[in-house]
């Protein structure tokens, strides 16, 4: 009589359950993604703000004019405008980006 070759049920049936507790565990870390981009997008924005609000102010400052923080906390220095799905709230010189339930702040010149 010929060996036989190839796995028993037994065998196969170990390594579906070895796969699925492997996926079990490694499924809590792609859950909160949408999170993770929130995160970013309020960052991204946050950083935008804050990079068009230093421009204005340096070719202000070269003019020997000021600048709007209540228009560089809205967005209004940005190419595109704000993000339809970000507000900002402007306190004294910091700027509060708020973006799908995630906040970051950033501090105006």
């Amino acid at each position: 009589m010929k060996a036989q070759r190839g796995f028993t049920l037994i065998e196969l049936v170990m390594v579906i359950v070895i796969i699925g507790i492997l996926a079990a565990t490694a499924l809590p870390k792609f859950v909160d993604l949408s999170g993770n981009a929130k995160d970013a997008v309020a960052a991204g924005v946050a950083g935008a703000i804050a990079s068009s609000a230093s421009i204005q102010y340096a070719a202000n400052a070269a003019n020997g004019s000021g600048y709007s923080t209540g228009a560089a906390c809205s967005g209004s220095y940005l190419q595109s405008g704000m993000d339809p799905s970000c507000s900002s709230t402007l306190t004294g010189n910091s700027c509060s980006v708020s973006c799908g339930g995630t906040a970051k702040a950033v501090t105006l010149p």
